[in-house]
């Protein structure tokens, strides 16, 4: 069995902070990325109601941009989700619906990169990513 961590820390190794993309599950009647949303964790938290207890996490959501996975790449792409007026959507969701960890790639451009970015300033720096389908088996499968 493979155990999978996905990480949301405010100070990673004492530096910047981590905080991991995420698939969704939000339709499992629907096939690969049809029922799957993509999500940035910012943080986990867990609740008590009348004795139970709530596993959650406060997310980010990304918008698909096409109804399809992109034809040169095969990869789908994605961007934050954001409101009318042009703030983030954030959403609180069960940790249930994680269905496992997610690799973005930015979609980088044409133009050079500013020598002073650095990689944990990439979920705030580019408009549009690629859903990475490569990185392994099981991301390969479920993102068609």
């Amino acid at each position: 069995m493979r155990v999978e961590y996905i990480r949301s820390c405010p100070s990673w190794w004492n530096e910047h902070s981590h905080h991991d993309c995420v698939f969704v599950n939000t339709d499992s009647s629907l096939p690969g990325m049809q029922g799957l949303k993509v999500a940035h964790i910012h943080t986990f938290f867990s609740f008590q109601y009348q004795g139970e207890v709530y596993p959650c996490a406060v997310i980010h959501w990304f918008d698909k941009v096409s109804d399809t996975a992109d034809k040169d790449t095969g990869m789908w792409i994605v961007r934050p989700e954001c409101s009318a007026n042009n703030s983030p959507e954030h959403a609180i969701i069960h940790i249930d619906a994680i269905y496992r960890a997610a690799h973005l790639i930015p979609v980088y451009g044409t133009e050079f990169l500013p020598h002073e970015l650095k990689f944990y300033h990439s979920y705030d720096t580019f408009q549009t990513y690629y859903v990475n389908k490569y990185v392994d088996h099981h991301a390969f499968e479920i993102t068609f």
